[in-house]
């Protein structure tokens, strides 16, 4: 690493030289290679899902824009993991391997909150479970380099994104090492990486090493004990934030992280490692991070520099605009692939949420930076699914993304942004610097409508109605115009503890958007209806809270019927709540705050019971649980309910 601070990065992604000729697919197959005369790829994108050529698929994403740059770029989709043979099926890649285990972590994608195995997986042909393995990029990583030892092997994408440090892993139920460990790659991108993407291909081009290219944002990567570049200051994690150790130079200091073998033992430790993580994510002001791993002679640190900037407009626009052929390769024939059929006529307008529900894992992967595209890069790609996409009837079934309301909102002093190390922009009060006008969404949607041949747009994307209530224009838009019937929305719970541990706004606030949209819906002569989702078992949650929950359902006339128990994904907050008991929103001294998580099987069901309360299967198990609750809370009416 050059001396000093991080080197720059190039200011664009845009390639600097005429665009190549794209491929109609990116091959999959020795004879699409020889058909276009390759004797070799320069890089070959290994993954978990099907190969479908569409900018919702992260192959398919990567893959152009690499292509874009001139680079020969082939896929490895669902290999057959058992062995290496698979992953020889392109030959050995000139620079180097790109393994992602898809657009879902292989865990969450097969296992249920219940540990369960799922009956099928949307990203996979037919929705056939099991094509992939469990942990995908590790066992991936390893085969690639068994396929071709000596083989660079680069990961990505959310699983190796959530699991770049020591992290407690729901389904062993044990902190886990940094997948870095065990994968034995040579570098991780984590978050929005086309930058990175881009610098490190190209260095590898020019003849750098992988081992030696340790400056770009978004990288992570393992070094020996103690390694950082040199004039840099490292901070123990457990520094008091006012002492002068850590008032030094924050473009060249290091937070060292407590230990793997610290935090597997220790679940304050963990908890204060995870509020060190969280705070040190804006790429305005963060600090690079290292964590010990192993002791004596076979340690190694894991090294994170900071996230990367987000992505601008212009950017953003070039992603989404390359030459994508919108549907499976070939090579499927026919055959229904559910993810595919689920938004080939979607379209993805923003990244980033800085909401901050601390259940989620969009922060930690796409950061709290909203990067958006402009209208008119959207408009060409609807026009565009008018034209290629097969089956379009005039339907445009959303225009969203992690939220369907935060599109084009941002700070409005960009100086405090840069500083700012707050964790939601909008929890536990809107910040008075959040520019939240909906203007530039409303215009977007009624010019998506006028779009020749365009019958209807709809919005699928989840709605943050705590901004949607800043806004009455754009909830009478909205029910007007683009909802059908239904609309779905997460108030999650309905009390004041587990919605503070969730960094989710009041109930009140919903139930003041349901009064607006109600209003509007009527005005529009429309019969719209709501459809809430609340999550069981959150960490913050006790036996009382879900039973005040079932009570506000009733009053209201909600009968849930596909409910989710909270899954602790690997990096969130919450997840370091569940695994610890500690809740890592306050500080962590001098007197940690406890947290209570509703843990066992048992147990976990009873919370879920509690919001499917109308199924007569759940009413042993509610009998039971009502007969603990204070008197003064229940009474013998509803006792008799069960």
């Amino acid at each position: 690493m050059s001396k000093g601070q991080a080197r720059a990065l190039p200011e664009s992604i845009l390639p600097s030289f005429p665009s190549v000729v794209p491929a109609p697919f990116l091959p999959m197959s020795r004879p699409e290679m020889d058909a276009r005369g390759w004797e070799a790829c320069d890089v070959i994108l290994v993954t978990g899902d099907a190969y479908v050529d569409h900018p919702s698929f992260g192959m398919a994403l990567v893959g152009r824009l690499l292509e874009a740059h001139g680079w020969k770029v082939g896929i490895i989709s669902q290999p057959d993991w058992r062995s290496a043979e698979a992953f020889r099926a392109l030959g050995r890649p000139r620079l180097y391997f790109g393994v992602t285990a898809g657009n879902m972590d292989s865990m969450v994608n097969r296992y249920t909150s219940e540990k369960k195995i799922r009956s099928d997986d949307a990203y996979t042909l037919g929705g056939e479970s099991g094509k992939r393995p469990d942990r995908a990029v590790t066992v991936y990583a390893q085969r690639a380099r068994e396929a071709f030892p000596g083989a660079t092997v680069v990961i990505g994408s959310i699983e190796a994104s959530l699991r770049r440090i020591a992290h407690y892993d729901y389904w062993s139920d044990t902190v886990r090492r940094s997948v870095l460990a065990d994968s034995k790659a040579d570098i991780l991108l984590y978050g929005n990486a086309e930058r990175a993407l881009i610098d490190f291909t190209r260095r590898l081009d020019a003849g750098e090493k992988a081992a030696g290219i340790r400056d770009l944002r978004g990288t992570a990567f393992m070094v020996p004990p103690g390694w950082r570049p040199e004039g840099w200051t490292e901070i123990d994690a457990t520094t008091p934030r006012g002492s002068p150790a850590q008032k030094t130079d924050r473009a060249r200091s290091v937070i060292r992280l407590p230990s793997f073998e610290q935090v597997k033992a220790d679940p304050l430790r963990y908890a204060h490692a995870s509020r060190v993580f969280h705070l040190e994510s804006n790429p305005g002001n963060a600090r690079a991070l290292t964590q010990r791993h192993g002791e004596g002679p076979g340690a190694r640190d894991v090294w994170l520099n900071p996230p990367p900037l987000p992505l601008s407009t212009i950017e953003m626009d070039f992603v989404y605009g390359l030459p994508y052929a919108r549907r499976p390769h070939p090579a499927y024939g026919g055959a229904r692939i559910p993810a595919w059929e689920m938004i080939r006529f979607s379209i993805n307008i923003m990244r980033g949420c800085f909401g901050g529900c601390t259940f989620c894992s969009i922060t930690e992967h796409e950061g709290r930076l909203i990067q958006s595209r402009s209208k008119e890069s959207i408009l060409r790609e609807i026009a565009d699914i008018r034209a290629h996409t097969p089956g379009f009837k005039g339907h445009i079934t959303d225009l969203g993304g992690p939220t369907a309301n935060m599109y084009r909102m941002a700070c409005r002093d960009k100086r405090a942004e840069a500083a700012c190390r707050r964790l939601s922009c909008v929890w536990p009060v809107a910040c008075p610097r959040l520019e939240t006008s909906h203007a530039p969404l409303i215009a977007l949607y009624r010019a998506a409508r006028d779009v020749p041949g365009v019958k209807k747009v709809t919005i699928a994307s989840g709605v943050r109605y705590d901004l949607a209530v800043r806004s009455p224009e754009y909830i009478t838009e909205l029910a007007a115009h683009h909802v059908s019937g239904l609309l779905k929305i997460a108030p999650e719970h309905s009390e004041p503890a587990p919605l503070a541990a969730m960094m989710k706004p009041s109930i009140d606030t919903f139930d003041a958007f349901a009064a607006f949209f109600d209003r509007a819906s009527r005005r529009a002569g429309k019969k719209q209806h709501l459809v809430p989702y609340f999550i069981a078992a959150h960490p913050g949650a006790t036996d009382e809270d879900m039973f005040r929950l079932m009570r506000w359902l009733q009053a209201r006339g909600f009968r849930p019927d596909q409910v989710q128990t909270f899954l602790p994904a690997p990096l969130t907050l919450a997840t370091a709540m569940y695994h610890s008991g500690f809740n890592p929103l306050k500080g962590m001294t001098p007197v940690p705050e406890s947290i209570f998580c509703a843990r066992g099987e048992r147990h976990r069901r009873l919370h879920k019971a509690f919001l499917r309360w109308h199924d007569p299967a759940n009413a042993p198990l509610l009998r039971e649980a009502l007969g603990k609750i204070p008197s003064r809370e229940r009474n013998r009416k509803l006792l008799l309910m069960f």
